[in-house]
């Protein structure tokens, strides 16, 4: 959940599936959690909500055995034709 400010009309918008706008000459528009204006600067972020996915998913494990598969040599397979 996004919430914002326009400091030129302090107008609140809150985050939703829909989009929505200030009105004034700034025009802030908030469309889920992407924030659009004119001038950038006269917004103010309320609340944020951090969805940080954790970058290290896979255990040091399954890493070593990715490295190990990439280190893998093609064999190639010869076949008569008759």
């Amino acid at each position: 959940m996004l919430s914002v400010r326009c400091k030129i009309c302090n107008v609140e918008l809150t985050s939703s599936t829909k989009s929505q706008s200030c009105g004034c000459p700034n025009m802030m528009t908030l469309l889920g959690d992407k924030v659009t204006a004119m001038d950038l600067n006269e917004v103010v972020l309320l609340k944020t909500e951090n969805n940080s996915k954790n970058s290290h998913t896979l255990t040091r494990n399954d890493l070593e055995y990715q490295e190990n598969r990439r280190k893998r040599k093609v064999r190639k397979l010869d076949f008569e034709v008759r």
